[in-house]
């Protein structure tokens, strides 16, 4: 079994990325103590550690990828990505133009998934 130790996001990231939701339609939640933001019940962005992550399509997921050398594909744990959701660096999410591009590539996918049906605890 993996131990792993979950690093606090800064504060500056966890304020950021709530400033940028506050015009869009989503849902918080907190996820392993992180940030997460939902439509549909489906997550689309959130925080972990000090990655910042979006999931886009998989057309958007390999164009962001080959543009921007520094986007890294999500993985929380080593050897575990999760597809289609990419880790942006600063560099990337601090540039509000390119950010904001991203944001809504990673809305509009999203908000063309099915309602996402949470499972009954047993």
């Amino acid at each position: 079994m993996v131990s792993v130790e979950f690093k606090k996001a800064p504060a500056e990231l966890v304020e950021f990325i709530r400033e940028k939701m506050k015009d869009v339609n989503c849902d918080y939640r907190q996820m392993f103590g992180y940030p997460a933001y939902f439509i549909n019940g489906n997550m689309f962005a959130g925080l972990f550690g000090d990655k910042l992550l979006l999931r886009l399509s998989d057309v958007d997921f390999a164009e962001t990828l080959k543009i921007h050398g520094e986007v890294k594909v999500f993985e929380p744990l080593p050897g575990r990505a999760m597809k289609g959701y990419v880790a942006l660096p600063k560099s990337v999410y601090s540039d509000d133009t390119e950010f904001e591009k991203l944001l809504n590539k990673s809305v509009k996918y999203v908000s063309s998934l099915p309602q996402k049906i949470s499972k009954a605890k047993k």
